[in-house]
């Protein structure tokens, strides 16, 4: 794998759309096997109406990343799926909602095998224990939804301010051309 820095959290892994995978493997994959799942598992947080994405792989390895600390993610809806290879510790870790966070967060802790997929909110406050040994890779997707995050931007809590951008844009989009003010080409939250 070579070496990048997938996020601003992690720094070993790549970014998918720089492999060239969006139009061809994940979008795709959004929008025909992910989003009808997500829309029963999220309806409130904008499951039916995940209209973009960010993925990347990231690893885990001994003089690497171990772990990942406490944080929640810019998406609506993430997918994280163990990719291999061997390894041992390095469960994953899930508290409440960012908005509802405590002095003292309880956490539920939850081993992260080979192969599995989990949904979570991306509000979800969550994270990754160390490894022990070996070397772990994950693939991680954060789903958006414009309709959720035009109103609220899910990192600031505010009404976002909207400026061009290439590709997804972190998942906002911008007022049509010829839309009357305040609509935009995306479906309606609930």
């Amino acid at each position: 794998m070579p070496k990048g820095r997938p996020n601003s959290m992690n720094h070993y892994g790549v970014l998918l759309n720089e492999l060239g995978l969006d139009e061809t493997f994940l979008t795709p994959l959004r929008e025909k096997y992910l989003q009808p799942l997500t829309a029963l598992l999220y309806p409130d947080c904008g499951g039916s109406c995940l209209d973009s994405h960010k993925a990347f792989v990231v690893k885990y390895a001994l003089r690497e990343d171990l772990d990942l600390h406490t944080h929640y993610d810019n998406a609506e809806v993430t997918l994280n799926v163990c990719l291999g290879k061997e390894f041992t510790e390095g469960s994953l870790y899930f508290a409440e909602f960012r908005q509802d966070a405590k002095p003292v967060p309880s956490y539920l802790e939850v081993e992260h095998l080979l192969f599995y997929g989990l949904f979570h909110r991306g509000g979800q406050l969550h994270g990754a224990l160390p490894i022990a040994s070996g070397e772990r890779r994950n693939l991680i997707i954060w789903m958006r939804s414009s309709a959720v995050r035009n109103h609220l931007c899910p990192m600031c809590n505010r009404q976002p301010d909207l400026v061009e951008a290439d590709g997804f844009g972190d998942g906002f989009t911008g007022v049509l051309e010829g839309s009357p003010p305040g609509t935009t080409d995306i479906c309606s939250v609930t």
